[in-house]
């Protein structure tokens, strides 16, 4: 087989759309069943009580491959409609999945029964049944390693930097639909804790071996700084989070932060977490939001764990909350103008 009988551009991942499929029915005929069914409604009804409650501010998390999956379009119509007001991430979503659509690239529809030592011969990479031109990431990786020389040398949140590549999409015309884009425009900061485990790390050390004097670098206890700036700034606080991993403990570490620093803030309030890990192990992506409590993370009585796989429950639960239009009235948050304030104040 040649590279294109695996890269068929007739054959690429499509985006789930929650515009056009209405979940409301299905979710609350699922919440008279059992099991996870019903956990299911319950956390769909959460999140609808967290986009009423006017005064709570909505962190997503997202780990795992899920832009590559068909699930990017669901995000950027939450960040659109004012229903998420800041970004916790892998890298891989929004730098190797986002960001790499936005440049025009593709996620193909493949198979797990294959030569994977074919495919590595053809440049192609593989998640589970889904393929991606390794070439079309080097292109990804040196326009990342493109914006980054274009910046002051100093340190930067990884925030920042996803600020700096959606600048970079609106002044180049690209990514119209790419939730770094829409998030820019949307004010809605992205944090990504493991910046150089993605595509971007392959730009930073591009950057980094070939540029003589200062350089660009990430600076992580800015990235925690930050979003703790976001958790004083919002006083209530929900969280949907989808898989676990570091942006599920950095997201919930916020509470823990404020207390370091002697200022209080309330626990997350509301909390809803799809995963498909298991808590017995100890991790902390199975670990249950009730577990959270004994840490002071969050509250336990608007908390829903769902054991399922995202691509399954993620647009349900995203479509019912969307089409109950609880978010009319909810205004933008705009936290990445606040903290570029703070910021520059200090």
């Amino acid at each position: 087989m040649t590279k294109q009988d695996y890269l068929n551009p007739a054959k690429t991942i499509e985006h789930f759309d929650i515009k056009k499929h209405n979940t409301v029915d299905l979710l609350d005929a699922m919440g008279k069943m059992a099991f996870q069914a019903r956990n299911l409604n319950r956390a769909a009804n959460i999140y609808v009580q967290m986009l009423r409650d006017k005064g709570c501010s909505i962190y997503l998390t997202l780990a795992g491959s899920l832009f590559g999956a068909g699930l990017k379009d669901i995000v950027v119509d939450l960040v659109r409609n004012n229903m998420v007001d800041a970004i916790v991430s892998t890298g891989a979503n929004i730098v190797d999945q986002d960001f790499l659509e936005a440049l025009g690239f593709k996620h193909y529809i493949g198979t797990q029964y294959v030569d994977d030592n074919e495919l590595r011969e053809l440049m192609i990479d593989r998640i589970y049944d889904t393929f991606i031109d390794e070439e079309d990431l080097r292109v990804c990786d040196m326009t990342v390693t493109e914006i980054i020389n274009s910046m002051e040398a100093k340190p930067y949140s990884s925030r920042e930097i996803i600020e700096e590549m959606g600048r970079w999409l609106v002044l180049n015309e690209k990514g119209e639909n790419s939730l770094i884009r829409v998030a820019y425009e949307k004010g809605v900061p992205i944090f990504v804790p493991a910046f150089s485990d993605c595509s971007a790390g392959f730009g930073f050390i591009h950057h980094q071996f070939h540029q003589k004097g200062p350089k660009v670098s990430i600076d992580s206890a800015k990235d925690f700084l930050e979003l703790t700036h976001t958790k004083i700034k919002a006083g209530e606080t929900g969280l949907i989070m989808i898989g676990g991993g570091v942006p599920k403990n950095f997201t919930q570490d916020v509470i823990v932060a404020c207390d370091v620093l002697e200022i209080e803030a309330n626990m997350h309030k509301y909390a809803v977490q799809i995963t498909v890990a298991d808590e017995r192990d100890g991790g902390l992506s199975g670990s249950t939001l009730k577990e959270a409590a004994s840490w002071g993370k969050v509250e336990t009585t608007f908390e829903q764990m769902v054991y399922s796989e995202a691509t399954l429950s993620f647009p349900l639960l995203a479509s019912y909350a969307y089409h109950k239009k609880a978010y009319l009235g909810r205004e933008e948050k705009r936290y990445n103008d606040y903290l570029n304030k703070l910021n520059e104040d200090n």
